[in-house]
C-alpha cells in the first residue's frame, strides 16, 4: 500500500463547518494529520470499512475487538460527483464552482471529498477516473482534510 498523497498546508482562517471528530473516529483524523489514510479493518477477514462499523461478513467480537485502523493506499476512482455552483455556506463562496465526489477506494469503501488541482471536465464522463489522496493540513485548526486529485491511468 502506497498511501502516498500530496501534502499541502492552508494557513487561511478556517470559516467553513468543522469536521465532526469524536472518540469513534479520532484515530482516523490523527492518521490524516500524519498523512496516512486509515480504514477500519476486520482482523479476521481483512474487510475494510469507512465509516467505522462492525464487519458484515461474520460474527464480531465484543466491543469490536476484531476491528482496528489499518493503512489504505489512498488511491481510488470517482464513483459519482456533482459540480457545486452555489455556496451553501458562506465559507465556501470563494470555492465555487467545485466538484464534490464520492470516491471508491481501491480497498472498496466509499469516501466523499472535493477534487483539487486539475478539475473534471464532465460530471458523467469523468466518473471512473483515477484519483489519489491529497492531505490538506490546517495546523491552526488542528486537523487535516482528505482531498483527492485526478491522476493518469
Amino acid at each position: 500500500m502506497t498511501n502516498e498523497g500530496v501534502p499541502m498546508t492552508d494557513t487561511k482562517k478556517w470559516t467553513k463547518p468543522r469536521p465532526s471528530i469524536d472518540a469513534d473516529n479520532q484515530e482516523f483524523w490523527d492518521g490524516l494529520t500524519r498523512h496516512e489514510l486509515l480504514l477500519w479493518t476486520c482482523g479476521k477477514c481483512q474487510a475494510p470499512y469507512w465509516p467505522k462499523s462492525y464487519c458484515v461478513n461474520h460474527e464480531n467480537n465484543d466491543f469490536a475487538e476484531n476491528m482496528s485502523w489499518q493503512p489504505a493506499s489512498g488511491l481510488g476512482r470517482i464513483f459519482a460527483m456533482n459540480r457545486h455552483e452555489y455556496a451553501f455556506h458562506p465559507g465556501f463562496k470563494e470555492d465555487v464552482p467545485y466538484f464534490y465526489a464520492l470516491i471508491e477506494l481501491e480497498e472498496g469503501p466509499l469516501i466523499s471529498s472535493t477534487i483539487i488541482g486539475e478539475q473534471p471536465t464532465s460530471v458523467i464522463g469523468d466518473v471512473g477516473r483515477r484519483v489519489r489522496i491529497a492531505y490538506e493540513d490546517h495546523p491552526e485548526e488542528g486537523f487535516t482534510l482528505p482531498r483527492f486529485e485526478l491522476i493518469d491511468e
